[in-house]
């Protein structure tokens, strides 16, 4: 019994007694077979042929079956640019997009953070009905784009003017934030037809261009609401001191916030890239065959015969090997940033 009391009673404060480190060690070892599990089962699967996949469970490559290369080689030569086409999109796509979101989402929350912002409601009403109207006058009129924008524009300040007279109601930054974090809340199958008529019009269906904006309007409210935690944290001091000594407002931001910030910028860009980097719907609807994108190409291998588990297989190991190299290059500025978010929370 002392000997099992000495397994569990720590010799120093600052370490875990044995038995617990032993406990710990268990359990992390059975999750990571838990989590590693799926990657090993496609990484032999990509081996397998046919008849093996259908023969049933077959764990251990040269022992239950024999591997081959057959999948490898249809998805890299005998598809060959139509392999290499999607992939070169998802990739400039999904960087493009990430980092217009994070640029304008992080300028957006630090102002969310830093300046008070006031807005009538009826102004904000304004804009949105205008908005409406924009979308319905290109998708459903057929107005040149530029040409409804100005007019847009124009009704906009001149409305402005009074209703800034006689506003009694005001939003605030909360209101603000909250309205931004809702729009994640929308379910993106509601904007998509919106969307692809608006591009329709404009020229700019199954190009980079048409999904770079959506993915970087789509993931904005998420950059904003992680950023602004990371911006709130840092103290106003630093910055109040920069400004007396001359400092601009966005050379504090690029000079000596975003430096503050950097492990939590870090973290929220790795979490909008794989958003970015999976996104399906928007995809699926906006493209054809030019900006055609890694998850369509998957979703592909679903034929006529039934999924191609085997062609499935290497896609997605290698779609998933930018990001897990990305993760762990820059692992420690992500765990960093996840710390300091729950500190701060």
């Amino acid at each position: 019994m002392s000997t099992l009391k000495r397994w569990f009673v720590p010799a120093r404060l600052d370490e875990l007694p044995i038995g617990a480190r032993a406990i710990a060690y268990l359990l992390l070892g059975l999750w990571s077979l838990v989590v590693l599990f799926p990657l090993y089962w496609m990484a032999i699967t990509s081996f397998k042929l046919p008849v093996d996949v259908s023969a049933g469970p077959l764990y251990i490559p040269f022992v239950d079956f024999k591997p081959h290369l057959d999948a490898w080689h249809y998805i890299f030569v005998d598809l060959g640019p139509d392999t290499y086409r999607p992939y070169m999109n998802s990739l400039i796509i999904a960087t493009c997009g990430t980092a217009a979101s994070v640029f304008l989402g992080s300028m957006a929350a630090y102002a969310l953070a830093r300046i008070e912002y006031r807005p009538p409601v009826a102004a904000v009403g304004l804009g949105v009905l205008l908005i409406a109207l924009l979308i319905a006058a290109v998708a459903w009129g057929h107005v040149d784009l530029r040409i409804a924008l100005a007019v847009a524009l124009a009704l906009f300040f001149l409305i402005l003017r009074p209703i800034m007279r006689r506003a009694r109601k005001h939003l605030n930054n909360d209101d603000i934030l909250f309205w931004v974090i809702s729009q994640r809340i929308l379910p993106p199958v509601v904007t998509v037809i919106p969307i692809y008529l608006t591009f329709k019009n404009v020229g700019l269906l199954d190009t980079h261009l048409a999904l770079i904006i959506t993915y970087a309007t789509a993931n904005l409210p998420i950059v904003v609401w992680l950023m602004f935690d990371f911006f709130d944290g840092v103290p106003r001091e630093i910055e109040e001191s920069a400004q007396i000594d001359g400092a601009t407002r966005f050379s504090i931001l690029f000079g000596i916030v975003l430096p503050l910030v950097a492990p939590g910028l870090v973290a929220t860009s790795l979490l909008v890239l794989i958003l970015s980097w999976n996104e399906y719907l928007f995809a699926l609807f906006l493209t054809t065959a030019n900006a055609q994108t890694m998850p369509l190409l998957v979703a592909a291998q679903n034929a006529t015969r039934g999924p191609q588990w085997w062609n499935m297989s290497v896609l997605i190991l290698i779609m998933i090997l930018p990001v897990m190299l990305l993760t762990l290059t820059l692992q420690r500025f992500i765990v960093r940033g996840i710390l300091v978010g729950a500190v701060k929370g």
